[in-house]
């Protein structure tokens, strides 16, 4: 097993609530890398990265962007913490801040993959598609848009940020979306158009977890395949993780979810991980952070099967 290397990038410089920002601290007082370690696995903290203060601006978004400079100066500095792990032969895990750092981290694996001749898969697990852009975004806040940045739509500078080779990150066959439930029509539209393979609540309903995750995982082999999963917490019902700062109610179950984690271990390919959007704010007792950290277990390999394979 190579060494997981925890990144902690403490911002929510892009979410439309403060908090996010004390989410690595709160998963490493849930004992994250105690429990890694507890399971026999290389596992090792690195710190926080630093990057600019939230300015919390009240004003209208700037071309249709809050934040957009400091969003950048934080995505540049996960970009390149998340490469230099990987240039190691690490399996970078960042800790969350908010999902807009996800543009940073997914950019830094996407060179990673063309660099070394793999399949890029990227597991997006939310309760939002993140889809929106300057033109359709009822907020401006950066944290809805990472997905839609990646995939070449957005302000220039992170869509530069966002390339390989003068092409996005993610096409729409590298990209599948997990547990969506809360979508703004616009951005609807935008993720129809791109053609990007989207599990929502309702799919996963009618066809249960396990059809869900053969099909997001269909040819996905650790020989040929870097899988990254893009974890934000919101992707799980609030009524077990609270935890969050825009819940939507009728998300992932903690069984679900459990499976869903539990699966991504079996195929072997797990190279890379975001864990964001964990509000400690909004939390009880740190339970959403336990949770995750559960949840972590089970993608590297901590098992609920009993029954011989």
């Amino acid at each position: 097993m190579k060494t997981i290397e925890l990144i902690g990038a403490p911002t929510d410089v892009g979410a439309s609530m403060r908090g996010a920002a004390m989410g690595p601290e709160a998963l490493r007082v849930a004992g994250l890398m105690q429990a890694l370690q507890g399971m026999g696995l290389d596992a090792s903290d690195v710190g926080n990265l630093t990057g600019p203060a939230n300015p919390m601006q009240a004003t209208n978004p700037v071309s249709g962007y809050r934040h957009l400079p400091e969003v950048l100066a934080w995505n540049q500095a996960v970009h390149g913490a998340v490469g230099q792990a990987l240039k190691h032969g690490h399996i970078p895990m960042l800790l969350g801040g908010d999902h807009c750092l996800a543009v940073g981290s997914i950019a830094a694996v996407a060179q990673h993959c063309h660099a070394q001749g793999r399949h890029l898969r990227v597991l997006w697990i939310d309760a939002h598609a993140d889809f929106n852009t300057p033109t359709i975004t009822p907020s401006g806040n950066l944290h809805g848009m990472p997905a839609a940045v990646l995939c070449g739509h957005g302000p220039e500078a992170l869509v530069q940020l966002a390339q390989v080779n003068g092409q996005p990150a993610l096409t729409a066959q590298s990209l599948c979306m997990l547990g969506v439930r809360s979508v703004d029509a616009h951005e609807r539209a935008m993720v129809h158009a791109s053609g990007i393979e989207v599990f929502d609540m309702r799919y996963i309903d009618e066809q249960g977890m396990r059809a869900v995750m053969q099909q997001a995982l269909m040819g996905v082999h650790p020989d040929t395949h870097h899988l990254h999963v893009s974890f934000d917490v919101d992707g799980l019902d609030p009524f077990m993780a609270p935890g969050v700062g825009t819940p939507v109610p009728g998300g992932l179950s903690y069984r679900e979810a459990q499976l869903c984690m539990e699966m991504v271990a079996d195929t072997g390919a797990l190279a890379s991980l975001d864990i964001m959007e964990l509000n400690p704010a909004q939390d009880q007792r740190n339970q959403t952070a336990q949770l995750v950290v559960d949840l972590v277990q089970s993608l590297f390999g901590k098992s609920t099967l009993m029954r011989p394979v």
